[in-house]
């Protein structure tokens, strides 16, 4: 039962944080109040961290923290902290790492164990509430570490200081900056290793569980676009296709849970994460470019629409993730079973829909039921349906609406409301690179929407917030904040040509350089210098399931550097490319994102300066050359006659450039050399082939 009183989290602007507000458990926040206390009574802190959208954190909820005898138990002898890590990923950072040097592996729930001045001796996942499945029950363990607090304590101290005094060392890492190991090599390097990993079979890389590696996947586009080896390319499409039709895509609905539980694709974990949709999108996207393939096109608009139906909030901005289960349990909103499907469609239309998207008696997932996915290539399907291609697509689209419809009836999984600024601008880049290749309008408004929301609500005083809920802006950025963030800028400039999204990128960047770089040794920290002091300040280091904040931030400053002509941006960037040299020939998968802005500098860079009216048809006909094609390495701006000196302020660019016999003309430069002015699209067209 809940009590009738909550507990603190109530106060709390996260969904994650709300859920548990009516525990048993004496709950606290993160913040002075916990650990004073922890301090004062000189108690062990047990810090538990999760997310909305996590089923096993809300599984834990329910075993344990929903358990009166456990709830008792940690209020006694516990100071009890719950975080959200999607709104502190410094602590998530802080205290995966520490449990995965522990125990070897990390994921959420992350239950961690600290002494009063927060430093970590012991931790782990999810606990059941007894012994089972050859796991301790959650309150064995938490007998087990009162006992041992209060016998060893010596002992305890001496591990956890070792412990922290690991974790200080871990973000001291750097390479020799002074070897010169910035080139081509490393980009091979990468494509061999995914060679290695790529499952021929099913596409992707490695094994269940199956992730979708998207920057992996738009790494080897850039390989490919440089060395023109369609072996690279061949693992991007197969992997894609793979994907489209599997059951980690939402079949109905568009967009793309977390990961698939199998090696096939077929039985995803069902949470849907913003960020997750938003990288997704730009590798479909870019694969469309490098292709023309209509399926990577319709993927990119259906997860788009998704996104705008059931991610985007009134105001613009985009929320975070759905969960994993609905009232009717982990992933009852999507599966289905052949007599629901047949009552919907009828006989004949419902057994060929079960036929198509793999639905059967038995099932794939629980209860006999099924996940939606498409075992046949679309040729096979024809024929064994007797189908034109014409005839087809009118039947699915039919089909699509009459289920979606259906689904719609059921009760819905929850929706964690919060408002990232890093997430968002990912999306936010999704939607202006969407727009720049298929100039839906909508998808421009969608961009300038939420860029406008971030800018008006989650910027103070010229620095950037972390999280907005419930008209409350909070918590200082990360440095991911700011660089996803100026990416979003920088491609909604190149998508509508506004020099004030280009300005506020640069402004933000100046910014970020002054709060998060790492004078002594180079490199990026997580956090800023006027952050909260934590137990170490973590550095931004791999790519993981999004961008780090610091690759993000290189690529942005070599961005910045092309539009603006600073070499110091440059410079910067440099620096952290070669503080980060030797991992990224050691673990490239780990480090995709970094190699994407390694591809960059190494270059050659297309600079595109367009004099002419925006609106001009001659103009936006030149621009379509540009966008219809793959080229990750460039960079875009538009300007009128009347805008050059506007211009000659901010950036040498457009010095010495003027519309041609009142033409709207391109000025390419490539590699440093720069050819003749051009007016005609079929003469652009040759000059980018070349």
């Amino acid at each position: 039962m809940n009590p009738v009183k909550p507990n603190r989290l109530i106060h709390e602007t996260s969904p994650y944080l709300q859920q548990h507000a009516y525990n048993p458990v004496d709950w606290y926040p993160w913040g002075a109040e916990a650990l004073e206390r922890a301090r004062r009574e000189d108690k062990p802190i047990l810090l538990s961290i999760g997310y909305s959208a996590c089923h096993w954190c809300h599984v834990m909820e329910h075993e344990s923290f929903e358990n009166e005898e456990i709830a008792r138990f940690m209020n006694e002898h516990f100071v009890n902290i719950k975080v959200d890590r999607e709104e502190r990923p410094d602590l998530d950072e802080i205290y995966m790492t520490a449990v995965q040097l522990m125990t070897g592996q990390g994921g959420w729930p992350l239950t961690v164990f600290l002494t009063p001045d927060l430093k970590p001796f012991y931790g782990g996942t999810y606990f059941p509430p007894e012994d089972r499945w050859g796991r301790p029950g959650f309150l064995t363990v938490l007998k087990a570490i009162v006992e041992l607090y209060g016998k060893e304590r010596a002992r305890i101290v001496e591990h956890a200081a070792a412990l922290t005094q690991h974790l200080q060392q871990l973000q001291q890492r750097s390479a020799n900056s002074e070897t010169n190991l910035l080139t081509p090599h490393l980009l091979q390097r990468a494509y061999l290793v995914s060679l290695e990993s790529f499952d021929r079979v099913h596409g992707g890389f490695g094994g269940a569980p199956k992730f979708p590696h998207s920057m992996e996947l738009s790494l080897l586009l850039r390989y490919f676009r440089r060395t023109g080896d369609r072996d690279a390319l061949q693992i991007v499409e197969f992997s894609l296709e793979r994907m489209a039709r599997g059951g980690i895509y939402d079949q109905l609905g568009g967009g793309f849970h977390r990961y698939s539980v199998d090696a096939q694709w077929r039985v995803p974990h069902f949470e849907k994460m913003l960020y997750d949709n938003a990288l997704l999108v730009w590798s479909y996207l870019e694969a469309y470019q490098a292709t023309k393939k209509s399926l990577y096109r319709r993927i990119v608009e259906e997860t788009l629409e998704y996104v705008r139906r059931e991610m985007t909030s009134p105001d613009g901005g985009f929320y975070s993730s759905q969960d994993a289960d609905s009232a009717d349990g982990e992933g009852a909103f999507f599966v289905w079973r052949p007599e629901e499907i047949k009552r919907v469609l009828g006989e004949r239309d419902g057994a060929l829909a079960c036929e198509y998207f793999g639905v059967t008696e038995t099932g794939n997932f629980e209860h006999h039921t099924s996940v939606l996915h498409v075992p046949y290539m679309t040729e096979e399907f024809l024929a064994k349906a007797q189908m034109t291609e014409s005839e087809f697509l009118l039947w699915l689209a039919r089909v699509k609406r009459a289920l979606f419809a259906e689904r719609e009836r059921r009760a819905k999984p929850a929706r964690d409301e919060k408002i990232l600024t890093a997430w968002n601008g990912l999306m936010i880049s999704a939607f202006a690179r969407a727009y720049q290749v298929l100039g839906t309008e909508e998808y421009l408004r969608a961009a300038t929407n939420a860029a406008r929301f971030c800018l008006e609500h989650l910027k103070q005083n010229e620095k950037l917030l972390r999280t907005y809920k419930d008209g409350q802006a909070k918590l200082n950025g990360y440095l991911e904040d700011y660089a996803f963030l100026i990416t979003a800028l920088l491609d909604l400039y190149e998508a509508n040509f506004d020099l004030v999204y280009l300005k506020e990128a640069l402004a933000l960047s100046e910014t970020m350089r002054q709060l998060f770089w790492d004078e002594a040794s180079g490199g990026f920290f997580f956090t800023a210098h006027d952050h909260e002091r934590l137990l170490v300040r973590p550095k931004s280091f791999y790519d993981g399931a999004t961008p780090s904040g610091a690759s993000a931030a290189v690529l942005a400053l070599l961005r910045l550097a092309e539009f603006t002509g600073r070499a110091d941006l440059r410079a910067l960037a440099e620096q952290a490319l070669r503080s980060h040299q030797i991992y990224l020939e050691r673990s490239p998968q780990s480090f995709a994102h970094w190699l994407c802005a390694l591809d960059f500098y190494l270059g050659p860079i297309d600079q595109i300066a367009l004099v002419g009216e925006r609106e001009d048809q001659r103009t936006i006909e030149l621009l379509r050359v540009v966008r219809e094609r793959f080229l990750p390495n460039k960079i875009v701006a538009v300007a009128s006659d009347d805008q050059l000196l506007e211009w000659d302020a901010l950036s040498p660019l457009f010095r010495g450039k003027r519309s041609r016999e009142g033409r709207p003309t391109v000025f390419l430069c490539r590699g440093y050399a720069c050819q003749a002015p051009l007016t005609e699209p079929e003469a652009l067209e040759t000059a980018l082939s070349a």
